[in-house]
This record gives C-alpha cells, structure tokens and sequence, in this order.
C-alpha cells in the first residue's frame, strides 16, 4: 500500500479536528499566552524607543547639545556654535519658589523647583505650551510655572513668586514643555524665566550648582551625530557633555530597553515553561487517538502517514495560537499606552513592529516544534499493539532521528534569544537558569518514581494507594513534580521580590535618611548655617560638606573618549558627577582598601575612589585617575578605596579627594540635617530668610518619588510573571490531562471493589500532598535565589525579604496548586465503568 499523500493526510486530519480544538486547547492557550506576553512586550518597547527617536530634535530642544555644570561657554564658544546654526542658550538649576501672598490654608509657602532660564530664541524645535495662550519671550519681571508648582502653592495667573532676590508676576501655567524628557530627572515642578530674570535672582554665584545647555539647530550642510563626535574629541578635557537627536535622552532609552529585555527573558521563560503543558496536552490529546492511530496501522497506514495527519492537527492549532497570539500582542501596546500614559516617557501612538512580531513568531514556532515532536514522535514510531496496551505498557523512547531533531530545535531556540539580546551573557544566564529548574525539578521526578518503587508497602491502604499512584505504568510523576515545583517556585520568587522592593523604601531608606538637603550654602558662611540650623533644632545632626562638579576623563592609562564602548555598570562615566574633598573619612564610607591622608596633608594631589567602581575600571590604590573639574584636569593618585553605603540617602560620592586640592576652587557647601520632623517648617523658613539662594530638599519627597518607581517596577515584573504563573498551572492541567485514561481505569476498578467518591478524591488529595510537601523545600529555595538575583544583581537593592510573607504565598501556593489538581480529578469520579473498560 502506497502512503497517503499531504493533501489526503490533510483531509482526514481536518475531519478528526474538532471545531472547538477539543483536546488541544491547552495548546492552543498556552501557545497564545506566550506569544502574546513576547509581543506586546517587544511591540512597547519597540514603540517607545522609536518614538524617542523620532522625537529626538524636540525632547533634545535641538539638534546637537551642548551641556557644562557651574559654568557657562565663553564668548569664543558661544561664536563657534553659532558658526554651525541657530543657538539656544538654557541654563537649569534648584531652587526655592516663596509665595508671596497667601494661598490654601495647607499650601506651603516655599517649595523647591526647577528654575529654568531661557533666551529668546527658546525654544529651537516643538513649542512651549501654555493653559491661557501662545507663549512669548518673557520679559526679566515675569514668570511661567508648570501645573504641579501651581498647584501646591495654590496660586494662578497674576499671582507673585520669589526668587532668591527677585520678585515675578505669573504670566502663565505651562501645559506641555518640549524638552521635559530631555532634562532628565528632576525633584520639583518647572518654573521658566527669561536670562535676565534668573540673573535678578542672584541665585548664580561661584560654586553654584547649576546646568547651562547649548542646543544647536544646525544648518544642513552639517550632521549631527559627525558635529557631537567631533566636539566630543576637541573638548574631551573639558568635563563637558554632550547629546545629538539620536540620543536625546540616553537614560530613558537604556532603562526602557534593559526592562523591556528583561521583561521579554521573563516571557520566554514563560513560554518555555508552558511548552511542557504544550507537550502534555498533546499527549494527553494522542492517548485518546490511541485507538484510532492503532486502527490507522492496522489497516496499513504507515509511520509517516500517522506523522502527517498528527503533524498537521497540532500544526494547525499551534499556528492558530501563535497568530492569534501575535493579533493580541500587537493590540496591546495601546492598551498599555492609555492606562499608564503619565507612567511613560512618551505616549507612542499605534504601529505595527514587524521585528518583535516576526520574533516572537519564531519562538512560538520553536517552542511548538520542540514540545510537540515527543508525544507524535512516539506516536508514529510506537507499534499497534503497543498502542493497545497504552494504558498499562507506555513506552516512552524516542528514536535519534527524533532526539537529533529536537536538539536542533533547541539550539535554535538557544541562538535566537542570544542574537536578539541587548545583553547576551544575562540571557544565557537567565535561559541557563529556566533549564537548571526544569531539569532538577525532572531528576527529582524521576528519583521519586525510583524511591517510591522500592519504599516498604504502607499498612494503609490510602497512603499505600497514593504511593502506588507514583510509580505505576503510566503514572505522570515527573510531570506533576515538574509542574508544581515550577508553579511554588515562582509563587516564591514574587513574594521575595515583592517584599524586598517594599522594604528597599520602608525599612531601609527612612531609617537611615535626613530629614532634609540643603544646597547652595556659601562656602564663608557655614558657621553661620550652623548656628541658624541649631537655633531652630538644638537636637539636629548636621553634616556639611563642599560640592563640585567634574568628570573623568581617564583612568588606568587611557582615556575615556577613546573608548568605543563604556565598561558595562561604569554609570559614573556619563558625564558629570559629584565629587568633594575631606580631611576625615566621610560619613556613610568604610575604607577597605589603602590608608587616608593626613588632616594636614600638603602633597601632590590625592583621591579615595568607590570599591566598586574601582573593581568596575580594573584599578587600584596606586594608579592614576585624571578629573576634569570646572573645565581643568587633575591627575590624581588612588591613596584608598572606601565601600559606599548608598542607601543612606546622605552625601555619598564615587570621588573624594584632599582637601589642598581642591579648596581654592569655586564651590558651595551642601548640608544634611536629621532632626524631628516637627520643625521642617521652621527650619526651611529661618534657612530661606538667611540665605534667599539656598534649596532645601525634603528627603520624605525623595523617597516618595523612588517608591513610586519601585512600584511601578514592581507591577511590571508582577504583570509579566502573572503569565509564568499561568503556564506553571498549564504545564499541572497538563499533566493531568496526560494521565486521565489510566487514572480512570483505576477509578472505575476502586469503584468496583466498592470505593467510595469522597475515598478515591481523598487518595488523589493524598498524592499530591505528599509530592506538595515534598517540592515545598526545593521551591523554597530555588524561588528564593532567583528572587535574590532579580534583586541584588539586577537592580542593586538590598535582599530583605519578608519571610513571614514568602513562606505564607508558599503555602497558599500549594493550596492552590492542590486545588487544581483535585479540580483535574473531579470529572474522573463520573466515568462509567463499561466506558472506561472498553477503552483498555
């Protein structure tokens, strides 16, 4: 007999497929779940990386920026970047709105902000916005102020405001400014003002620290990225910074795309966890065909007639999964968009993204190939009378054509995901870790199937029953250990990263935090803060410390310009950060490597470095370390290194330097006081009439906005591992699924012998009790690393989970996965014994 062709295979697999996918559904679902979770994560990030792009000359404010701390370009700067187009001049920098006048009852009367002084040319590209009309340059007596600023103080149109010595009258409340996002991160609402006005202020003194920017319409004749490079290689000594449109704002491109890379890793895993459910489904779906294929192989039906009309059933399904998968992963993106449209730096409208759809295409594709071909292999290559015997004879080899197969399919699998990596080496750790599980999770199976054979029979007959259900012929052991030790385990890593993200800001930060940061203290006048700050709290702990702006510029023997990629984790050499100098070793620093200098030190100049970062640029105590600091270098030699506590919200720096360095240099002094919360008020108010330049910052704010981050951090790793959940119960239904036929025959024979429904569902509650209790230890501490890396080595927090909390999900996990086993087991109470029989 000659085999049957596609197009006759097809025939008879599309009239044993039944229209609503019985049998296959978990195929289809977990297929689906997958897919979509990878697309729509691929599509946001995609959608807002290119809208940042797209966006980059209005979120610049420019075409190429120019930026500089505690200083301005001189006039000879000023005549070149003129010489390349149009120019903008902005300066930005904190300080204190006073109402002047009264407001709400509750409306402070001091607030900080960001002061932004702009020429009349502001702004270059996009339009400044405002509630009440067209915006015009503003004259040095008025002021523009942002909604939030308007707001607290509660105050409108005609109101007054001061600054530092200057008084303005609001013109008018800011709806949309269009370089936002392109300042960064900011600690207060905007207020603008011309030039003029932020010099009325005399708030811009020597040592203040404030940000002035450059941005450049350039004439056509000149490109941008060519232009930044150029000035990036003529002025690398001059602690300067700068931006092109293409790279308008590199903080949020580099958060957006390593949470979306992440996210994205978490979905694979997701996918490939529920390709173990795909691949029990699909067994569980084949031992229901078992007659029919037998019948198939009787009648003369070859091995790759029965893999043609198998392959074709799940194929249509798994293809009709990825796709819907794929329709839903592109629609959700604007989902996402207009529900957390404030929690994102853009508000991309709506576009396909072939890339991340064509990806994520591939990988269900994978996942499907990989996880299906066990069960049709087996089918195809098991003989009729095996077949037959299913029930109690399952044979479960698989030949080398199909291993060979199936490791290519995974080596694929394996390439895909690196090549498409922001970060290869994180997501071989992150997919090396997923295989780690599964396969330890699958050795425990299968040393439980070993150990439960050969343990003495029990006396009673429901523990001795629920042993058996362990080892015998056909018995799904690995699978369900497999499956609940994955649903426990991520149940565990969410409630370890959950409550360490909770504990980050509520345990750690106010416990050790200041009440408030005070900049911009005359550096002659810290006796005198002193004794003001003292008068308001006597029981106040000040630290006091000078503050400059520089850059590194070259370590080790190179210099950083020449780099053509930045050591990965060196933040600190992104511009300008910053540094101090100090007799005594700082507070919240321990030294850990090397000895500090003399108070009265006078030699050549000196700098205690951060370990980490120091571990981060492969250098030491005894190497060079070149910063540039108000546009000199200083060569220094590393005489310490010092382990910074970061989360004590206090002044931590990467660089300390000594104290003849530096103290002849323009600077300020910046303060901390901790102290009862009761005289905040007081304190910002005595600060303010003494020193009208000054910004005080409220730690309580700070703290305030970083939880907000969190959280936001947090339900996003919520909302992505909510899918892992779902295909850790997908892989339980499965196996579950996979092992009804068998289960129902022991049903009906206990039913027989005079079992009761209540006895046989309290031998399958029994079972999965036992193998509960058993993963509850290994889901314990496998959640608990994972959870402990996603923490520590992914975001640099401290690993401080609430074990009351774990071990209490934990358990409630296993109620619920419980629960769904004994769910799975319900319909099997109802099987008819002349049914059930006749299927063996």
């Amino acid at each position: 007999m000659n085999g049957l062709g596609w197009r006759a295979a097809w025939r008879i697999a599309r009239r044993d497929l039944h229209l609503g996918f019985r049998g296959l559904r978990l195929l289809f679902l977990c297929l689906f779940l997958g897919v979509a979770t990878l697309a729509a994560i691929g599509s946001l990030t995609s959608a807002i990386t290119q809208e940042l792009r797209d966006r980059g000359r209005v979120i610049l404010g420019g075409d190429v920026e120019i930026g500089m701390t505690q200083r301005q370009a001189s006039l000879g700067d000023k005549q070149a970047f003129r010489q390349l187009g149009a120019l903008s001049e902005t300066i930005r920098m904190r300080a204190m709105a006073q109402r002047v006048g009264q407001g709400r009852g509750d409306a402070p009367p001091a607030i900080l902000t960001e002061l932004k002084g702009v020429d009349p040319a502001y702004p270059l590209y996009g339009a400044l916005i405002l509630r009440h009309g067209a915006y015009r340059p503003l004259d040095a007596g008025h002021i523009v102020i942002g909604e939030a600023l308007a707001e607290r103080l509660d105050i409108g149109r005609g109101a007054h405001l001061r600054y530092g010595d200057a008084r303005f009258i609001v013109s008018d409340i800011i709806a949309d400014e269009p370089d936002r996002l392109g300042e960064g991160f900011t600690l207060g609402p905007v207020a603008i003002v011309s030039m003029d006005g932020l010099r009325r202020t005399g708030l811009i003194q020597p040592g203040s620290l404030y940000a002035a920017k450059y941005r450049i319409r350039l004439d056509p004749r000149f490109d941008a990225a060519t232009v930044r490079k150029d000035w990036e290689k003529a002025r690398a000594s001059e602690g300067w910074t700068f931006k092109d449109r293409d790279r308008a704002a590199p903080g949020a491109n580099r958060f957006i795309e390593r949470m979306g890379q992440f996210l994205a890793l978490i979905g694979l895993a997701a996918l490939v966890i529920a390709g173990i459910g795909v691949s029990n489904g699909v067994a569980s779906y084949l031992a229901g065909k078992r007659g029919g294929i037998a019948t198939f192989k009787v009648l003369g039906a070859t091995a790759a007639d029965i893999a043609r009309i198998y392959r074709q059933q799940v194929g249509a399904v798994a293809l009709l999964g990825i796709g819907a998968g794929l329709l839903a992963g592109a629609a959700l993106p604007p989902l996402v968009v207009a529900l957390a449209e404030d929690l994102l730096p853009v508000s991309p409208g709506f576009r396909l993204h072939p890339l991340p759809l064509l990806t994520s295409a591939l990988y269900g594709l994978l996942i499907a190939f990989l996880f299906t071909f066990p069960p049709l292999a087996r089918a195809r290559t098991q003989p009729a009378a095996a077949l037959f015997r299913g029930a109690v004879d399952s044979r479960s080899g698989l030949d080398r054509r199909s291993l060979a197969a199936m490791g290519g399919a995974g080596a694929l699998l394996v390439a895909l995901a690196l090549g498409t990596a922001r970060d290869p080496l994180f997501a071989a750790a992150v997919l090396g870790a997923v295989g780690a599980v599964l396969l330890l999770l699958l050795g425990i199976g299968i040393a439980v199937r070993w150990g439960a054979r050969r343990l003495p029979r029990p006396k009673r007959p429901w523990l001795r029953l629920a042993l058996a259900n362990l080892h015998r012929p056909g018995a799904q052991t690995a699978a369900l250990i497999v499956a609940l030790g994955l649903a426990l385990t991520l149940f565990v890593t969410l409630a370890g990263i959950e409550t360490s993200l909770d504990a980050e800001i509520r345990q750690v930060v106010p416990k050790k935090a200041p009440q408030q940061i005070v900049l911009d203290i005359p550096a002659a006048d810290q006796a005198r803060f002193r004794a003001i700050a003292l008068r308001q709290a006597p029981e106040a702990q000040l630290n006091i410390v000078p503050v400059l702006r520089g850059t590194i510029t070259a370590y080790g023997g190179q210099r950083v310009a020449d780099l053509e990629r930045l050591p990965e984790g060196a933040w600190f050499l992104r511009g300008e950060r910053g540094v101090t100098y100090s007799a005594t070793l700082p507070e919240g620093s321990d030294l850990v490597a090397g000895r500090w200098w003399p108070k009265d030190y006078r030699g050549p100049p000196l700098v205690s470095l951060d370990a980490e970062a120091a571990d981060t640029l492969g250098i030491g105590v005894g190497d060079r370390l070149t910063v540039s600091i108000l546009g000199r270098e200083i060569e220094a030699r590393i005489a310490s290194l010092r382990k910074v506590n970061w989360d004590t919200m206090g002044f931590n720096y990467v660089l300390v330097f000594s104290p003849v360095t530096l103290r002849s240099a323009p600077h300020s002094v910046a303060a901390t006081i901790t102290m009862d919360p009761r005289h905040d008020t007081a304190m910002t108010r005595a600060l303010l009439a003494a020193f009208p330049g000054v910004s005080v910052i409220a730690v309580g704010d700070v703290v305030d906005q970083v939880g907000m981050i969190l959280t936001q951090m947090s339900r996003a790793i919520l909302v992505a591992a909510s899918v892992a959940i779902l295909a850790g119960i997908a892989v339980l239904v499965g196996a579950i699924a996979a092992a009804r036929q068998s289960r129902s025959y022991d049903s009906v024979i206990l039913k027989t012998l005079g079992a009761t429904r209540m006895q046989l569902l309290g031998g399958q509650a029994l079972e999965y009790g036992l193998l509960a209790t058993l993963l509850a230890l290994v889901a314990l501490a496998l959640g608990s690393i994972a959870a402990w890396f996603v923490i520590v080595q992914i975001f640099d927090f401290t690993w401080a989970p609430d074990w009351h909390v774990v071990l209490a999900t934990l358990a409630g996990g296993a109620l619920l996965t419980l629960g769904i086993g004994l769910a799975g087991a319900l319909p099997l109470l109802s099987v008819r014994p002349a049914r059930a029989l006749r299927q063996v």
